[in-house]
C-alpha cells in the first residue's frame, strides 16, 4: 500500500524514521512530507494514488478527498475531525480513524492556566509592568470556588482529578452521566444550575450539529455576574458574538483557545478586541509530551488496521 504522511506530526525525525524503515520492510511505501500543502492543489498531489493518508488538524475538504480515488482510510493525528468533510469521507467509503486521548493531560492543563490567568489578571499585570497603568491588580484564588464542568469525557475526568487538588465544589453537566465521576465526589446537575451556581465554567464537548452554540444567548445570559468561562474544546459551541458582548459590558469574565476559526484571527473578530478576556492560540493540544503520544496511537491505528483491525474508528 502506498501510505503518505501529509503533515508534519512534530515528533523527532527518528520516531517517523523508525516507522518508515518497519513499513518498508512490511512491503509498504511510506511517503513523509515534513510541511504543509500550501492549498488544495497541493494536497491533492499529496494523495494521489494514496491508500491511507495520516493527516493532523489542517482542512481536508471534498474537493480533495474526491480527487484521491484510491483512497481507504484517513488516520487523524487529532481527537476533533471537524476540519474534515465528514459528507465526502461517508460518500467515498472511506474509513476514519482518530487520536482520541493523546492530549487529554496537556488540555485539562490549559484549562487550569487559563483559570488562573483569568483570575490573576494576567494581561493587567503586563499592562502595569510595560505601561505603567495603574490597575487593581488584586487576583482570586480557585480554592473556595464552584467550577462546572461541561462535558465528562477523557479531558472533563482528567480536569476534576486535578480540581480535587484546589479544594473547589465541582459540578458537572453531561446528557450521559458517568459512575467513575460519581465515585469522584462529583455531582451531576442540570444545565441551567451549572450556568446559574457556577464560578468557573469549563467546556468539554465537541463540534458537531447538534453542539453548534451550545451556549447561546440564552444559556450565555444564565452565566452569573463576573463568572468565567473557559473554552479549551471548539469554538463554535459557543456564540462568540454574543460572549464578546458580554465580556464588553463587564458581566462575565474568560479564557478562550478556540474560535470559530483558526488563528490569525481577522482584525474585526470579535473576540479579538474584547475586554475582560485572556486569548491562547489554539494550543491546548500542543505539548511535547502530547505530540509524542499522537504520534504512537496513530502509528498503533495504522499498524492494526493493516492487520486487518479497526481501532479508533469514527462512526459517520
Amino acid at each position: 500500500m502506498k501510505i503518505s504522511l501529509v503533515n508534519s506530526l512534530e515528533v523527532d525525525k527518528k520516531i517517523v524514521d523508525e516507522h518508515k524503515e518497519k513499513l518498508e520492510a512490511m512491503g509498504h511505501e511510506f511517503i513523509v512530507y515534513n510541511d504543509n500543502a500550501k492549498n488544495d492543489d497541493e494536497l491533492a498531489n499529496r494523495l494521489e494514488d494514496t491508500d491511507i493518508a495520516i493527516i493532523t488538524n489542517k482542512p481536508l475538504s471534498a474537493n480533495v478527498i474526491d480527487k484521491a480515488k484510491n483512497l481507504e482510510m484517513i488516520d487523524v493525528a487529532f481527537t476533533g475531525v471537524d476540519h474534515i468533510d465528514l459528507d465526502a469521507v461517508k460518500e467515498n467509503g472511506i474509513t476514519l480513524l482518530n487520536a482520541s486521548g493523546y492530549s487529554d493531560d496537556s488540555v485539562a492543563e490549559l484549562v487550569i492556566g487559563l483559570t488562573i490567568a483569568v483570575m490573576r489578571k494576567f494581561n493587567e499585570n503586563r499592562e502595569n509592568i510595560f505601561d505603567g497603568q495603574n490597575n487593581n491588580l488584586m487576583g482570586e484564588t480557585i480554592g473556595g470556588k464552584k467550577f462546572g464542568i461541561i462535558g465528562t469525557g477523557n479531558i472533563g475526568i482528567k480536569l476534576i482529578k486535578i480540581l480535587q487538588a484546589f479544594d473547589c465544589e465541582i459540578l458537572a453537566y453531561s446528557r450521559t452521566e458517568k459512575d467513575e465521576v460519581k465515585d469522584l465526589g462529583v455531582k451531576y446537575v442540570e444545565l441551567d444550575t451549572l450556568l446559574e451556581q457556577s464560578d468557573i465554567i469549563s467546556l468539554h464537548i465537541p463540534n458537531n450539529k447538534e453542539t453548534k452554540h451550545f451556549l447561546g444567548k440564552e444559556e450565555l445570559d444564565k452565566i452569573k455576574e463576573n463568572s468565567i468561562l473557559i473554552n479549551c474544546a471548539r469554538g463554535p459551541v459557543v456564540d462568540n458574538d454574543y460572549l464578546a458582548k458580554l465580556l464588553n459590558e463587564d458581566k462575565i469574565r474568560a479564557g478562550i483557545d478556540v474560535f470559530d476559526m483558526e488563528p490569525p484571527l481577522q482584525s474585526d473578530y470579535p473576540l479579538r478586541n474584547a475586554k475582560n478576556v485572556v486569548l491562547t492560540n489554539h494550543v491546548g493540544f500542543y505539548t511535547k509530551e502530547a505530540m509524542v503520544n499522537r504520534a504512537e496511537i496513530v502509528f498503533n491505528n495504522l499498524y492494526e488496521y493493516l492487520d486487518g483491525n479497526i481501532i479508533n474508528e469514527i462512526n459517520l
